[in-house]
């Protein structure tokens, strides 16, 4: 066989090869939105140690790590890794929400985060409703001087408030009223645990505060907002579509475990004390839910 044939033989093979490839990997690609979000959900599934539990712990230490000095520039604080681990840690959430997506919630979904946008960019100017703040760490673009990230700060702090609520109320939770009168101390509970560890870390500072360096203040315009994202949510989802996804989808509260490892964590190292009791009350309300797996700490040893 000459030099050209061998050569036109290589490259033949080498074509059928990248062909085979690309069959193989068009069969894999989802054809509907179901097969999409089966395949996110086997994603998240299989990966549910690295997203709830390994990324937390990473978190904590690169946040307390930053603050304390011990991480170098421009390693510090780094707006793109912080987006980076919120954007997995949320995964869960929103692979748990996706099927019950539809125009109807896309809207009022999009209605909660222009609120978002426009209570904190109030708040930055005026200081109403949380009290006097300003970011002091680099969130990554701005825009009129509140993250444009934001809403991914924001919105599953309170899906996650109202997803366990609807969980632990069962029947209980057909009344407006009483999921107004849960879902709300929940909320600001989240916020007792977030803000004191924000605080502590330096993401931004209210000038000083009665609880950790918070005012009290914050906590009755977070009142609002849950008010606000309550209604919203009822508006968004079918109760019975979004309970029975809950219900069947056992990682669909995962960032709430994220949640109580990375912010307990962090107010335990500052000595937060109540903040870090808080996280640990969320932990055992996540247990009674059947929704804090432990076994996802044992994973490592399979």
């Amino acid at each position: 066989m000459s030099d050209g044939d061998r050569a036109g033989s290589t490259g033949t093979t080498a074509a059928a090869t990248t062909g085979s490839r690309l069959d193989a990997l068009r069969e894999r690609t989802p054809d509907t939105r179901r097969e999409a979000e089966a395949l996110l959900d086997r994603l998240v599934r299989e990966n549910r140690f690295t997203i709830a539990v390994v990324f937390p712990l990473v978190g904590a230490i690169a946040l307390v790590g930053s603050a304390e000095g011990w991480v170098p520039e421009p390693f510090a604080f780094h707006p793109w890794f912080v987006l980076f681990g919120v954007i997995v840690m949320r995964s869960p959430l929103v692979v748990g929400v996706l099927p019950t997506i539809d125009r109807r919630a896309l809207g009022w979904i999009g209605a909660l985060t222009a609120y978002t946008y426009l209570i904190e960019g109030v708040g930055v100017a005026t200081g109403w409703p949380y009290g006097e703040f300003a970011y002091t760490v680099d969130l990554g673009p701005m825009l009129a001087g509140v993250p444009v990230a934001l809403p991914v700060f924001f919105i599953p702090l309170v899906m996650n408030a109202y997803l366990l609520c609807l969980l632990l109320l069962g029947p209980r939770a057909d009344s407006v009223w009483v999921r107004l009168a849960t879902v709300i101390p929940v909320v600001v509970a989240m916020d007792v645990v977030l803000d004191p560890g924000a605080v502590s870390l330096g993401f931004w500072n209210f000038g000083g505060g009665a609880f950790y360096g918070v005012p009290l203040s914050n906590y009755a315009g977070w009142v609002l907002s849950a008010v606000v994202a309550v209604v919203t949510l009822d508006r968004a989802f079918a109760a019975v579509g979004i309970r029975e996804r809950l219900r069947d989808c056992e990682f669909m509260l995962d960032d709430m475990v994220s949640f109580v490892i990375l912010w307990g964590g962090i107010n335990v190292w500052f000595g937060n004390l109540l903040p870090a009791a808080v996280a640990a009350a969320f932990g055992v309300g996540l247990v009674r839910a059947d929704r804090f797996d432990t076994r996802l700490f044992t994973e490592w040893r399979r």
